[in-house]
């Protein structure tokens, strides 16, 4: 393997955990903002979002 073969190993490598990072940190605001959703949701029906952990 030459230094050419190994640079572009580590680059792929390094690119992949970003998009898994990337990935993994826009699910995690999608489930924020689902949660958001929910508690509105929750007070447009008159519930408070204490009344929603009686249903959990």
């Amino acid at each position: 393997m030459n230094k050419s073969d190994l640079s572009s190993s580590v680059n792929s490598e390094s690119r992949n955990s970003k998009s898994k990072s990337s990935k993994r940190k826009w699910r995690e605001i999608e489930a924020i903002h689902d949660r958001y959703r929910l508690k509105q949701e929750l007070r447009e029906l008159g519930m408070s979002p204490e009344d929603e952990l009686e249903f959990i």
